[in-house]
Protein backbone atom coordinates (compact mmCIF):
# COMPACT_ATOMS: atom_id res chain seq x y z
CA UNK A 1 0.00 0.00 0.00
CA UNK A 2 1.43 3.37 -1.04
CA UNK A 3 2.20 5.88 1.68
CA UNK A 4 -0.25 8.82 1.57
CA UNK A 5 1.30 12.25 0.96
CA UNK A 6 -0.15 15.46 2.36
CA UNK A 7 1.03 19.05 2.36
CA UNK A 8 -0.12 21.64 4.91
CA UNK A 9 -0.19 25.29 3.86
CA UNK A 10 0.33 27.30 7.11
CA UNK A 11 1.68 24.31 9.05
CA UNK A 12 2.82 26.46 12.01
CA UNK A 13 -0.62 27.28 13.42
CA UNK A 14 -1.80 25.88 16.75
CA UNK A 15 -4.35 23.57 15.12
CA UNK A 16 -2.43 22.93 11.90
CA UNK A 17 0.83 21.78 13.47
CA UNK A 18 -1.16 19.35 15.63
CA UNK A 19 -2.83 17.96 12.52
CA UNK A 20 0.61 17.57 10.91
CA UNK A 21 1.81 15.62 13.97
CA UNK A 22 -1.32 13.44 13.97
CA UNK A 23 -0.95 12.57 10.27
CA UNK A 24 2.78 11.87 10.74
CA UNK A 25 1.92 9.56 13.65
CA UNK A 26 -0.58 7.75 11.41
CA UNK A 27 2.23 7.05 8.91
CA UNK A 28 1.55 9.71 6.28
CA UNK A 29 4.36 11.54 4.46
CA UNK A 30 3.83 15.10 5.69
CA UNK A 31 5.27 18.35 4.33
CA UNK A 32 4.32 21.95 4.99
CA UNK A 33 5.11 25.64 4.72
CA UNK A 34 4.53 28.84 6.65
CA UNK A 35 5.77 32.43 6.73
CA UNK A 36 5.99 32.40 10.54
CA UNK A 37 6.37 29.52 13.00
CA UNK A 38 6.51 30.25 16.72
CA UNK A 39 6.80 28.14 19.86
CA UNK A 40 5.62 25.61 20.81
CA UNK A 41 4.80 24.66 17.17
CA UNK A 42 8.42 25.14 16.09
CA UNK A 43 9.98 22.71 18.60
CA UNK A 44 7.23 20.12 18.22
CA UNK A 45 7.48 20.10 14.41
CA UNK A 46 11.28 19.95 14.61
CA UNK A 47 11.19 16.98 16.99
CA UNK A 48 8.99 15.08 14.50
CA UNK A 49 11.23 16.06 11.56
CA UNK A 50 8.44 18.17 10.03
CA UNK A 51 9.78 21.70 10.49
CA UNK A 52 10.19 23.38 7.07
CA UNK A 53 13.84 23.99 6.18
CA UNK A 54 13.02 27.55 5.11
CA UNK A 55 10.34 29.98 6.22
CA UNK A 56 8.06 31.19 3.43
CA UNK A 57 5.88 29.88 0.60
CA UNK A 58 7.36 27.61 -2.06
CA UNK A 59 5.09 26.62 -4.97
CA UNK A 60 7.57 23.90 -6.04
CA UNK A 61 6.57 21.96 -2.90
CA UNK A 62 3.19 21.39 -4.57
CA UNK A 63 3.64 18.24 -6.64
CA UNK A 64 1.21 16.12 -8.59
CA UNK A 65 1.66 13.07 -6.34
CA UNK A 66 0.07 14.77 -3.29
CA UNK A 67 -3.04 12.99 -2.05
CA UNK A 68 -4.23 16.13 -0.27
CA UNK A 69 -3.39 19.77 0.36
CA UNK A 70 -4.70 21.11 3.69
CA UNK A 71 -5.21 24.85 3.94
CA UNK A 72 -4.84 26.65 7.27
CA UNK A 73 -6.82 29.76 8.24
CA UNK A 74 -3.63 31.81 8.49
CA UNK A 75 -2.95 31.50 4.72
CA UNK A 76 -4.47 34.05 2.35
CA UNK A 77 -6.44 33.45 -0.82
CA UNK A 78 -3.53 34.69 -2.95
CA UNK A 79 -1.07 32.26 -1.33
CA UNK A 80 1.33 31.08 -4.08
CA UNK A 81 1.19 27.44 -2.94
CA UNK A 82 -2.62 27.53 -2.93
CA UNK A 83 -2.65 29.05 -6.42
CA UNK A 84 -0.33 26.28 -7.65
CA UNK A 85 -2.46 23.55 -6.04
CA UNK A 86 -5.57 24.95 -7.69
CA UNK A 87 -3.86 25.17 -11.08
CA UNK A 88 -2.83 21.52 -10.78
CA UNK A 89 -6.34 20.45 -9.84
CA UNK A 90 -5.22 18.87 -6.56
CA UNK A 91 -7.71 18.03 -3.81
CA UNK A 92 -7.64 20.98 -1.39
CA UNK A 93 -9.21 20.58 2.04
CA UNK A 94 -9.84 23.16 4.72
CA UNK A 95 -8.81 22.01 8.21
CA UNK A 96 -12.37 21.02 9.21
CA UNK A 97 -13.04 19.38 5.83
CA UNK A 98 -10.08 17.10 6.41
CA UNK A 99 -11.24 16.31 9.96
CA UNK A 100 -14.51 15.08 8.45
CA UNK A 101 -12.73 13.19 5.67
CA UNK A 102 -10.61 11.35 8.27
CA UNK A 103 -13.58 10.51 10.52
CA UNK A 104 -16.49 10.00 8.11
CA UNK A 105 -16.75 6.28 8.91
CA UNK A 106 -16.78 6.81 12.69
CA UNK A 107 -19.42 7.90 15.23
CA UNK A 108 -18.77 11.65 15.34
CA UNK A 109 -19.43 13.48 18.61
CA UNK A 110 -19.34 17.24 17.94
CA UNK A 111 -19.26 19.83 20.72
CA UNK A 112 -20.64 23.26 19.73
CA UNK A 113 -21.56 26.45 21.57
CA UNK A 114 -20.27 29.96 22.20
CA UNK A 115 -18.57 28.90 25.43
CA UNK A 116 -17.52 25.70 27.17
CA UNK A 117 -16.62 23.75 24.00
CA UNK A 118 -13.06 22.95 24.99
CA UNK A 119 -14.04 22.03 28.56
CA UNK A 120 -16.84 19.68 27.49
CA UNK A 121 -14.57 18.09 24.86
CA UNK A 122 -11.84 17.67 27.47
CA UNK A 123 -14.29 16.10 29.94
CA UNK A 124 -15.56 13.56 27.40
CA UNK A 125 -12.00 12.66 26.36
CA UNK A 126 -10.88 12.38 29.99
CA UNK A 127 -13.68 9.94 30.79
CA UNK A 128 -13.14 7.88 27.62
CA UNK A 129 -9.40 7.68 28.28
CA UNK A 130 -10.02 6.68 31.92
CA UNK A 131 -12.26 3.85 30.72
CA UNK A 132 -9.85 2.73 27.99
CA UNK A 133 -12.22 3.66 25.14
CA UNK A 134 -10.17 4.50 22.05
CA UNK A 135 -11.23 7.57 20.07
CA UNK A 136 -10.02 9.95 17.40
CA UNK A 137 -10.32 13.58 18.44
CA UNK A 138 -9.75 17.25 17.73
CA UNK A 139 -9.71 19.67 20.65
CA UNK A 140 -8.84 23.38 20.85
CA UNK A 141 -6.29 23.20 23.68
CA UNK A 142 -3.43 21.02 24.80
CA UNK A 143 -4.86 18.60 27.36
CA UNK A 144 -3.06 16.87 30.18
CA UNK A 145 -2.47 13.22 29.28
CA UNK A 146 -2.79 13.78 25.50
CA UNK A 147 0.27 14.23 23.27
CA UNK A 148 -1.47 16.20 20.53
CA UNK A 149 -4.66 18.20 20.03
CA UNK A 150 -5.56 15.96 17.07
CA UNK A 151 -5.57 12.16 16.71
CA UNK A 152 -6.45 9.98 13.72
CA UNK A 153 -6.41 6.18 13.74
CA UNK A 154 -7.56 3.24 11.68
CA UNK A 155 -8.96 1.40 14.69
CA UNK A 156 -11.15 3.71 16.79
CA UNK A 157 -14.92 3.62 16.54
CA UNK A 158 -15.45 7.20 17.72
CA UNK A 159 -14.30 10.75 16.91
CA UNK A 160 -14.73 13.54 19.47
CA UNK A 161 -14.57 16.93 17.72
CA UNK A 162 -14.65 20.46 19.15
CA UNK A 163 -16.97 22.33 16.79
CA UNK A 164 -15.88 25.94 16.41
CA UNK A 165 -18.28 28.32 14.64
CA UNK A 166 -15.49 30.41 13.06
CA UNK A 167 -14.77 30.21 9.31
CA UNK A 168 -13.30 27.06 7.77
CA UNK A 169 -10.60 28.64 5.58
CA UNK A 170 -9.75 31.71 3.47
CA UNK A 171 -11.57 30.08 0.51
CA UNK A 172 -14.38 28.43 2.47
CA UNK A 173 -16.58 30.88 4.37
CA UNK A 174 -18.66 28.21 6.11
CA UNK A 175 -18.37 27.88 9.90
CA UNK A 176 -16.13 24.94 10.83
CA UNK A 177 -18.85 23.07 12.71
CA UNK A 178 -21.06 22.94 9.62
CA UNK A 179 -18.62 20.47 8.07
CA UNK A 180 -18.59 17.71 10.70
CA UNK A 181 -22.12 16.19 10.32
CA UNK A 182 -22.39 14.84 13.88
CA UNK A 183 -24.04 11.62 14.97
CA UNK A 184 -24.15 13.05 18.49
CA UNK A 185 -24.11 16.83 18.95
CA UNK A 186 -24.02 18.98 22.07
CA UNK A 187 -24.55 22.76 22.23
CA UNK A 188 -23.52 24.54 25.43
CA UNK A 189 -25.05 27.96 24.80
CA UNK A 190 -25.36 30.86 22.37
CA UNK A 191 -23.80 34.26 23.08
CA UNK A 192 -22.99 36.56 20.15
CA UNK A 193 -19.35 36.40 19.09
CA UNK A 194 -17.19 36.88 15.95
CA UNK A 195 -18.89 40.15 15.00
CA UNK A 196 -16.43 40.55 12.09
CA UNK A 197 -18.00 37.46 10.46
CA UNK A 198 -21.54 37.46 11.87
CA UNK A 199 -22.57 41.15 11.97
CA UNK A 200 -25.93 40.58 13.72
CA UNK A 201 -27.06 38.31 16.54
CA UNK A 202 -29.74 36.74 14.31
CA UNK A 203 -27.13 35.76 11.70
CA UNK A 204 -25.00 34.25 14.48
CA UNK A 205 -27.92 32.24 15.93
CA UNK A 206 -28.75 30.97 12.45
CA UNK A 207 -25.36 29.21 12.30
CA UNK A 208 -26.50 26.99 15.19
CA UNK A 209 -29.81 26.28 13.47
CA UNK A 210 -27.87 25.09 10.43
CA UNK A 211 -25.60 23.01 12.66
CA UNK A 212 -28.61 21.21 14.20
CA UNK A 213 -29.99 20.56 10.71
CA UNK A 214 -26.71 18.87 9.78
CA UNK A 215 -26.98 16.21 12.50
CA UNK A 216 -27.13 12.80 10.85
CA UNK A 217 -30.61 11.16 10.65
CA UNK A 218 -31.46 9.25 13.86
CA UNK A 219 -28.70 11.20 15.61
CA UNK A 220 -28.83 12.93 19.01
CA UNK A 221 -28.78 16.54 20.20
CA UNK A 222 -27.88 17.41 23.79
CA UNK A 223 -28.42 21.06 24.73
CA UNK A 224 -28.34 23.42 27.72
CA UNK A 225 -31.88 24.40 28.69
CA UNK A 226 -30.62 27.21 30.96
CA UNK A 227 -29.79 29.20 27.81
CA UNK A 228 -33.09 30.84 26.75
CA UNK A 229 -32.09 31.47 23.12
CA UNK A 230 -30.69 27.95 22.69
CA UNK A 231 -33.70 26.34 24.40
CA UNK A 232 -36.14 28.15 22.07
CA UNK A 233 -34.05 27.24 19.03
CA UNK A 234 -33.81 23.54 19.91
CA UNK A 235 -37.51 23.29 20.80
CA UNK A 236 -38.48 24.98 17.51
CA UNK A 237 -36.81 22.28 15.41
CA UNK A 238 -39.29 19.42 15.18
CA UNK A 239 -38.86 18.26 11.59
CA UNK A 240 -35.68 16.28 12.21
CA UNK A 241 -35.43 12.59 13.11
CA UNK A 242 -33.14 13.26 16.04
CA UNK A 243 -33.36 12.61 19.78
CA UNK A 244 -33.20 15.79 21.87
CA UNK A 245 -32.03 15.83 25.50
CA UNK A 246 -31.84 18.96 27.67
CA UNK A 247 -29.53 19.54 30.62
CA UNK A 248 -29.05 22.16 33.33
CA UNK A 249 -27.09 22.69 36.57
CA UNK A 250 -26.84 19.41 38.53
CA UNK A 251 -27.44 19.19 42.29
CA UNK A 252 -24.30 20.19 44.17
CA UNK A 253 -22.87 21.90 47.22
CA UNK A 254 -19.67 23.73 48.16
CA UNK A 255 -17.91 22.62 51.37
CA UNK A 256 -14.60 24.16 52.49
CA UNK A 257 -13.78 25.38 48.97
CA UNK A 258 -14.57 22.03 47.28
CA UNK A 259 -17.54 21.63 44.96
CA UNK A 260 -19.37 18.30 45.30
CA UNK A 261 -21.94 16.74 43.00
CA UNK A 262 -24.95 15.19 44.72
CA UNK A 263 -26.26 12.11 42.89
CA UNK A 264 -28.75 9.74 44.55
CA UNK A 265 -27.52 10.86 47.98
CA UNK A 266 -23.92 10.13 46.92
CA UNK A 267 -21.42 12.98 47.34
CA UNK A 268 -18.90 13.22 44.47
CA UNK A 269 -15.99 15.67 45.10
CA UNK A 270 -14.71 17.60 42.07
CA UNK A 271 -11.52 19.47 41.25
CA UNK A 272 -13.42 22.00 39.13
CA UNK A 273 -16.04 24.55 40.18
CA UNK A 274 -18.54 27.10 38.90
CA UNK A 275 -22.07 26.92 37.51
CA UNK A 276 -20.90 26.76 33.88
CA UNK A 277 -18.40 23.99 34.60
CA UNK A 278 -21.13 22.01 36.37
CA UNK A 279 -23.46 22.47 33.37
CA UNK A 280 -20.61 21.43 31.07
CA UNK A 281 -20.11 18.33 33.20
CA UNK A 282 -23.80 17.44 33.02
CA UNK A 283 -23.80 17.81 29.23
CA UNK A 284 -20.66 15.68 28.94
CA UNK A 285 -22.31 12.99 31.10
CA UNK A 286 -25.34 12.80 28.78
CA UNK A 287 -23.09 12.52 25.72
CA UNK A 288 -21.13 9.73 27.41
CA UNK A 289 -24.41 7.96 28.26
CA UNK A 290 -25.21 7.87 24.53
CA UNK A 291 -22.10 5.77 23.83
CA UNK A 292 -22.82 3.33 26.64
CA UNK A 293 -20.96 4.92 29.56
CA UNK A 294 -22.99 4.66 32.78
CA UNK A 295 -23.44 7.50 35.28
CA UNK A 296 -21.37 5.60 37.86
CA UNK A 297 -18.51 5.14 35.38
CA UNK A 298 -18.70 8.82 34.43
CA UNK A 299 -18.75 10.10 38.03
CA UNK A 300 -15.83 7.89 39.04
CA UNK A 301 -13.69 9.12 36.12
CA UNK A 302 -14.63 12.83 36.30
CA UNK A 303 -13.38 13.19 39.89
CA UNK A 304 -9.79 13.34 38.60
CA UNK A 305 -10.55 15.95 35.91
CA UNK A 306 -8.63 19.17 36.64
CA UNK A 307 -9.96 21.28 33.76
CA UNK A 308 -8.69 22.30 30.33
CA UNK A 309 -5.73 24.66 29.86
CA UNK A 310 -6.62 28.33 30.45
CA UNK A 311 -10.16 27.40 31.53
CA UNK A 312 -10.19 28.57 35.15
CA UNK A 313 -6.69 27.17 35.29
CA UNK A 314 -5.02 27.49 38.68
CA UNK A 315 -1.71 29.34 38.33
CA UNK A 316 -0.84 29.51 42.02
CA UNK A 317 -2.39 29.14 45.45
CA UNK A 318 -1.47 29.30 49.11
CA UNK A 319 -3.58 29.40 52.26
CA UNK A 320 -4.96 32.89 51.63
CA UNK A 321 -4.50 33.56 47.88
CA UNK A 322 -5.61 31.88 44.64
CA UNK A 323 -4.60 33.00 41.13
CA UNK A 324 -6.49 31.76 38.05
CA UNK A 325 -6.13 32.42 34.35
CA UNK A 326 -9.02 31.94 31.96
CA UNK A 327 -9.73 32.16 28.23
CA UNK A 328 -12.87 34.23 28.91
CA UNK A 329 -13.17 37.24 26.60
CA UNK A 330 -16.82 37.62 25.55
CA UNK A 331 -19.36 39.34 27.87
CA UNK A 332 -21.17 36.11 28.81
CA UNK A 333 -17.87 34.36 29.58
CA UNK A 334 -16.62 37.22 31.77
CA UNK A 335 -19.84 37.17 33.76
CA UNK A 336 -19.90 33.38 34.16
CA UNK A 337 -16.22 33.06 35.11
CA UNK A 338 -16.31 35.93 37.61
CA UNK A 339 -19.51 34.56 39.13
CA UNK A 340 -17.94 31.08 39.45
CA UNK A 341 -14.99 32.46 41.41
CA UNK A 342 -17.25 34.62 43.60
CA UNK A 343 -19.44 31.61 44.44
CA UNK A 344 -16.42 29.45 45.26
CA UNK A 345 -14.73 32.10 47.44
CA UNK A 346 -17.60 34.16 48.93
CA UNK A 347 -15.47 35.58 51.75
CA UNK A 348 -12.49 36.67 49.67
CA UNK A 349 -11.81 39.83 47.70
CA UNK A 350 -12.12 39.01 43.97
CA UNK A 351 -9.93 41.05 41.60
CA UNK A 352 -10.87 40.44 37.96
CA UNK A 353 -8.59 41.65 35.20
CA UNK A 354 -9.50 41.19 31.51
CA UNK A 355 -7.85 42.02 28.20
CA UNK A 356 -9.83 43.26 25.21
CA UNK A 357 -8.09 41.31 22.45
CA UNK A 358 -10.52 39.88 19.86
CA UNK A 359 -12.00 41.64 16.82
CA UNK A 360 -15.40 41.70 18.54
CA UNK A 361 -14.18 43.01 21.89
CA UNK A 362 -12.24 45.85 20.23
CA UNK A 363 -15.20 46.94 18.09
CA UNK A 364 -16.79 50.14 19.40
CA UNK A 365 -20.32 48.85 18.72
CA UNK A 366 -19.80 45.40 20.23
CA UNK A 367 -18.21 46.96 23.33
CA UNK A 368 -21.72 47.92 24.47
CA UNK A 369 -22.42 44.20 25.02
CA UNK A 370 -20.01 44.30 28.00
CA UNK A 371 -22.43 46.31 30.16
CA UNK A 372 -22.41 44.98 33.76
CA UNK A 373 -20.25 41.96 32.76
CA UNK A 374 -17.65 42.59 35.50
CA UNK A 375 -19.92 43.88 38.27
CA UNK A 376 -19.59 40.67 40.32
CA UNK A 377 -15.89 41.32 41.02
CA UNK A 378 -14.84 43.40 44.03
CA UNK A 379 -12.32 45.15 41.81
CA UNK A 380 -12.36 45.18 38.00
CA UNK A 381 -9.56 46.07 35.60
CA UNK A 382 -9.81 46.22 31.79
CA UNK A 383 -6.69 46.35 29.63
CA UNK A 384 -6.34 46.93 25.91
CA UNK A 385 -3.33 47.63 23.70
CA UNK A 386 -3.88 50.40 21.10
CA UNK A 387 -1.24 48.67 18.89
CA UNK A 388 -3.46 45.56 18.73
CA UNK A 389 -6.34 47.73 17.46
CA UNK A 390 -4.08 49.26 14.79
CA UNK A 391 -2.76 45.81 13.80
CA UNK A 392 -6.31 44.53 13.34
CA UNK A 393 -7.08 47.67 11.29
CA UNK A 394 -9.97 48.62 13.56
CA UNK A 395 -11.25 52.07 14.50
CA UNK A 396 -9.54 53.46 17.60
CA UNK A 397 -11.35 53.21 20.94
CA UNK A 398 -10.70 55.35 24.00
CA UNK A 399 -10.38 54.56 27.70
CA UNK A 400 -13.48 56.69 28.26
CA UNK A 401 -15.51 54.59 25.79
CA UNK A 402 -14.46 51.38 27.48
CA UNK A 403 -15.28 52.80 30.91
CA UNK A 404 -18.76 53.86 29.78
CA UNK A 405 -19.56 50.54 28.06
CA UNK A 406 -18.78 48.39 31.12
CA UNK A 407 -21.14 50.54 33.23
CA UNK A 408 -19.05 50.37 36.39
CA UNK A 409 -17.99 53.66 37.98
CA UNK A 410 -14.89 52.27 39.74
CA UNK A 411 -13.64 50.31 36.69
CA UNK A 412 -9.88 50.72 36.12
CA UNK A 413 -8.96 50.96 32.41
CA UNK A 414 -5.28 50.62 31.41
CA UNK A 415 -3.52 50.62 28.04
CA UNK A 416 -0.02 49.41 29.01
CA UNK A 417 0.62 45.87 30.26
CA UNK A 418 3.38 47.15 32.54
CA UNK A 419 0.83 49.43 34.21
CA UNK A 420 -1.38 46.39 34.82
CA UNK A 421 1.51 44.54 36.49
CA UNK A 422 2.45 47.51 38.66
CA UNK A 423 -1.15 47.96 39.77
CA UNK A 424 -1.41 44.29 40.75
CA UNK A 425 1.94 44.28 42.54
CA UNK A 426 0.87 47.27 44.67
CA UNK A 427 -2.05 45.33 46.20
CA UNK A 428 -2.37 43.21 49.33
CA UNK A 429 -3.26 39.66 48.25
CA UNK A 430 -4.11 38.30 51.68
CA UNK A 431 -7.58 36.68 51.58
CA UNK A 432 -7.96 37.43 47.87
CA UNK A 433 -8.38 35.83 44.44
CA UNK A 434 -6.86 37.14 41.20
CA UNK A 435 -8.61 36.22 37.97
CA UNK A 436 -6.91 37.17 34.68
CA UNK A 437 -9.04 36.66 31.57
CA UNK A 438 -8.08 36.90 27.90
CA UNK A 439 -7.89 35.04 24.61
CA UNK A 440 -4.47 36.70 24.33
CA UNK A 441 -1.69 36.86 26.93
CA UNK A 442 -1.52 40.48 28.13
CA UNK A 443 1.39 41.08 25.73
CA UNK A 444 3.41 38.10 26.90
CA UNK A 445 3.00 38.30 30.67
CA UNK A 446 4.66 35.39 32.49
CA UNK A 447 1.85 34.37 34.84
CA UNK A 448 4.07 32.15 37.01
CA UNK A 449 6.57 34.95 37.50
CA UNK A 450 3.72 37.35 38.27
CA UNK A 451 2.35 34.97 40.92
CA UNK A 452 5.78 34.79 42.55
CA UNK A 453 6.10 38.60 42.60
CA UNK A 454 2.66 38.98 44.22
CA UNK A 455 3.44 36.58 47.06
CA UNK A 456 6.94 37.67 48.05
Amino acid sequence: MNQKKVHLIAIGGSAMHNMALALHEKGFAVSGSDDEINEPSKSRLAKAGLLPVEIGWFPDKISGDLDAVILGMHAREDNPELIRARQMGLKIYSYPEYIYEATKDKTRIVIGGSHGKTTITAMILHVMQSLGIETDYMVGAQLEGFNTMVRFSNTSKYAVIEGDEYLASPIDRRPKFHLYKPNIAIISGIAWDHINVFPTFDIYVDQFRKFINLIEPNGSLVYCSEDKVLKELCESINDRKIEKTAYSVPAHNIVNGTTNLISNAEVIPLQIFGKHNLMNLNGARLVCNKIGISNNQFYTAIQSFKGAAKRLELVYKNETFNFYKDFAHSPSKLKATTDAVKQQFPNRKIVACMELHTFSSLNEEFLKQYKDSMNLADEAIVYFNPHTIAHKKLKEITKEQVHACFNRSDLIVLTESEAVLQHLKAQNWNNAVLLMMSSGNFDGVDFNALAKSLTI
